[in-house]
């Protein structure tokens, strides 16, 4: 992404035509200088130039504020990181190395912005969101580029979870020990959390499938996430191939088990 930073909408020269975004640029500032307690109704109706009740008005209150803030950082973010999946896959960079770089980006978003991330991790907050529904859209771009070159390890919904809520739970950690860790400790955690939800979703770049039951699942695996693409298939007709292929893969999840079953 182009900045670590969370955006902050640029005011329109006509502030009857954007007076809800001077509001929204007004707390997101004061949100990244002083935190969510400086968030208040008569400081950013100080800075933004407005009265109290407009506020009011156009939020409801703090949270319907806050929410605002969040969710036109969150639209921006997610636009970087779609923008950054199109010129990888334009550019042929490594997909393995595209899901780290954008596994990069979000624990330096989130280190930059703790305030902003606290509030647009609330799962309260995120349900129904259309930035994070666009975020993930990203995320999951990048694990179908891995699929495709063999090297998804589960299902791209089950890859999609893990990750996201890994990269999540690796920056409200580290968070949590602000004023205790030093930089290097925060990149280490970063890196083994990394390292460790890589074990669980990726084949190994030098990891030779073993045995037909190995073989046949990543095969189905990076079918699987070329489905959408298959335009001589209809549309049910891809709804199919698809189900059958995530029966392979289940089928083939546990290996020398799921064949003594048949047997």
């Amino acid at each position: 992404m182009s900045s670590t930073s969370a955006p902050v909408p640029a005011p329109d020269a006509d502030p009857r035509r954007n007076v809800r975004e001077r509001i929204v640029a007004a707390a997101a500032e004061l949100l990244h200088e002083d935190g969510a307690d400086a968030v208040t109704t008569r400081a950013v109706a100080v800075r933004a130039g407005v009265q109290a009740p407009t506020i009011y008005r156009l939020f409801g209150d703090k949270d319907g504020l806050l929410d605002a803030v969040a969710e036109h950082a969150m639209t921006v973010f997610a636009a970087e990181k779609a923008a950054l999946v199109a010129d990888g896959a334009a550019e042929g960079t490594d997909p393995v190395a595209a899901l780290r770089s954008g596994w990069d980006a979000t624990i330096a978003f989130g280190l930059a912005n703790p305030d902003l991330f606290v509030i647009m991790s609330d799962p309260r907050r995120g349900r129904g969101s259309p930035a994070v529904a666009a975020g993930l859209r990203a995320l999951e771009e990048r694990l179908r580029r891995v699929a495709a070159v063999g090297r998804l390890l589960v299902r791209e919904a089950d890859a999609v979870r893990l990750v996201h809520a890994a990269g999540t739970g690796t920056v409200l950690a580290i968070l949590g020990e602000a004023g205790e860790a030093e930089d290097d400790r925060r990149s280490d955690l970063a890196d083994r959390a990394w390292a460790a939800v890589a074990s669980q979703v990726l084949v190994a770049e030098d990891d030779v499938p073993a045995g037909p039951d190995r073989a046949l699942r990543t095969a189905a695996l990076t079918l699987r996430a070329g489905v959408d693409g298959l335009d001589a298939l209809s549309p049910a007709e891809r709804a199919v191939l698809a189900e059958w292929l995530d029966r392979v893969v289940d089928g083939t999840d546990g290996g020398a088990d799921a064949s003594d079953g048949g047997a």
